[in-house]
């Protein structure tokens, strides 16, 4: 199969649920304390500038490097961060639920230490099965997300072969997506998750260079965020998943 030019992934700006998780976790609350369901959380006024100073970084790009398609989560924050960073643009961006967030079953909107105080077992079971294969009840393992992913791949690869596209989407995807492209094994994912939090509106991408594969240009990059003076979200404030 044909390979892609380009594929770039950003993950969305701060959301409001990054805030609230950072408090909680913060205070050592055992919920976080959401007021929407996980797909219609929105951007925080940080996360929309960080948005807005990632579409004026794709628009400084020369125009053999931009985007020629983008397809963004179906969830309001990755939405509205595409609308925002693309408006301007004119590059066609469609949404795709593959590309949604990883969801956690009954463990959404638990902190960690809410896990641990109210999932004892389930606390148990993760670190027993790891990572990787763990699926809490109700929920995704990182292996379902990169069932979706696969498939998402093998038809941007069959429909845009030769061109460049850009995914908005989660943090869990960005992981998931190295995993897939460089043929990561597990061992390899898992110490990259530990080395790594996926800043918010931050820019991971592979290109071919002429080559026949994919090979990665940049990960987690928040320079653009930088340079323009938007701050970037701190380390310490990305929503920390609990499983």
């Amino acid at each position: 199969m044909a390979e892609l030019a380009a594929l770039w992934i950003v993950r969305h700006g701060e959301s409001t649920a990054n805030v609230a998780a950072a408090r909680a976790e913060s205070s050592g609350a055992e919920l976080i304390g959401l007021t929407h369901r996980d797909a219609d959380v929105p951007l925080s006024p940080t996360g929309e500038e960080q948005a807005r100073a990632t579409g004026r970084w794709l628009a400084g790009l020369p125009p053999h490097r931009r985007p020629d398609v983008a397809v963004t989560s179906p969830y309001l924050r990755a939405v509205r961060t595409a609308e925002l960073a693309l408006d301007g643009t004119g590059i066609p961006v469609s949404r795709d639920e593959r590309l949604r967030d990883r969801e956690l079953g009954v463990l959404d909107g638990l902190t960690p230490h809410g896990v641990r105080a109210r999932y004892p077992d389930e606390a148990e079971r993760r670190t027993r099965l790891g990572k990787f294969y763990y699926r809490p009840p109700g929920g995704e393992a990182w292996t379902d997300v990169a069932l979706r992913l696969r498939a998402l791949l093998g038809d941007l690869r069959r429909d845009h072969a030769g061109r460049r596209v850009v995914l908005f989407g989660h943090d869990a995807l960005v992981f998931v997506l190295r995993y897939l492209v460089e043929g990561l094994t597990e061992a390899e994912l898992v110490a990259l998750t530990r080395q790594d939090l996926i800043m918010n509106c931050a820019v991971t991408g592979w290109s071919t260079g002429g080559a026949d594969r994919l090979a990665l240009d940049c990960f987690n990059d928040v320079s653009h965020l930088r340079q323009e003076g938007t701050p970037p979200t701190r380390e310490d404030e990305v929503r920390a998943k609990p499983v």
